[in-house]
């Protein structure tokens, strides 16, 4: 069988070109070799950021294989219930960390359950690494397309006749592969839950309202506009992108006591490293005239005495604070 991802290389850029023709269906063939992927890019120091896209010009990852899905099913033979579930993937959980127990339990019946251990590993994988992943979706994502590009750090979508969402409802199962989670973090659980359970997609303009997607790009810009990004994104020290992502990822899900620990923890561990000591002393420390750093300091005329400091603001001043318009960058 011919590999369904192919890479290309642009400096500390990763390119990884989805190819499995003719919808792109996510397969269990497919995420062995996403594991093969990330695993290698764990222990690869010379990639910085790392873009997902389809190498079909309209087609990312469309869903995923619900062909495969229900042999999984049938392999079982039984429909368990919740709770006889949870014994069983407490068991799955060590003896998929065991090599050989493993490779003879992908084997029986209950392999579909370490398929799915596997696809949830690779986009946790993904979230702790120190590289910036980039969904370019350049085509309709729903289901697992969908849940591959929610695993992403930062989504592009093409701005063209295409759809992103979690379907799955309206043929009868819930999302499987992370999307109940990472969605309702994202959306909120009120908006998610409802779209879920409608089995609702956006179109790309939606999607950018309700933040689900952070930039829409004319098709023939996107992987161009994602190239662009990365190569900015992947100049990030590493350790800080781990650092940072660690503590978005882990923390701002939980209590704020809890989410306040991870996000010191992981300050840190990303300000003792070598690259943000070198970068400490090219920070302004001190104020100068006005109370501005550096060298963006007002400074005034000759002569004439500098204003003294009010800590009054006009409302136009306080709106420019409070938020700045949906086409600024940070």
């Amino acid at each position: 069988m011919a590999d369904m991802l192919a890479t290309e290389r642009d400096g500390r850029v990763l390119t990884v070109l989805i190819d499995h023709p003719p919808h792109n269906f996510m397969t269990a063939e497919m995420v062995r070799e996403l594991d093969r992927l990330t695993r290698s890019l764990r222990r690869d120091r010379s990639v910085g950021s790392v873009i997902f896209t389809g190498r079909p010009p309209d087609l990312f990852v469309s869903h995923y294989d619900v062909g495969e899905i229900l042999a999984s099913i049938e392999r079982v033979g039984v429909a368990a219930p919740p709770w006889l579930t949870g014994v069983m993937l407490r068991i799955a959980a060590p003896i998929r960390r065991t090599p050989g127990l493993r490779t003879v339990a992908e084997r029986s019946p209950l392999r579909g359950l370490f398929e799915l251990y596997r696809l949830h590993d690779v986009f946790l994988r993904m979230n702790r690494m120190d590289k910036v992943f980039i969904a370019a979706i350049n085509g309709p994502a729903t289901g697992g397309g969908c849940e591959l590009a929610l695993a992403c750090d930062v989504r592009y979508m093409a701005d063209a006749e295409i759809s992103i969402g979690l379907p799955e409802m309206t043929v009868g199962f819930n999302p499987g592969a992370g999307g109940t989670q990472r969605l309702s973090r994202m959306l909120g659980t009120g908006r998610a839950l409802e779209m879920m359970l409608e089995g609702r997609t956006l179109s790309p303009r939606e999607a950018a309202e309700v933040g689900l997607v952070h930039r829409l790009v004319a098709p023939d810009r996107l992987r161009a506009e994602a190239t662009e990004s990365g190569r900015r994104l992947a100049r990030r020290s590493p350790q800080s992108v781990r650092s940072l992502k660690r503590a978005v990822y882990d923390g701002a899900s939980s209590q704020l006591g809890r989410g306040l620990a991870v996000e010191r923890k992981w300050f840190m561990a990303a300000a003792g490293t070598d690259p943000s000591k070198r970068r400490w002393p090219l920070t302004p420390r001190k104020s100068q005239s006005g109370g501005r750093p550096g060298p963006t300091a007002r400074r005034s005329a000759p002569g004439r005495r500098a204003p003294r400091p009010t800590s009054r603001r006009t409302s136009s001043e306080l709106s420019r604070v409070g938020g700045r318009g949906p086409g600024s960058r940070a």
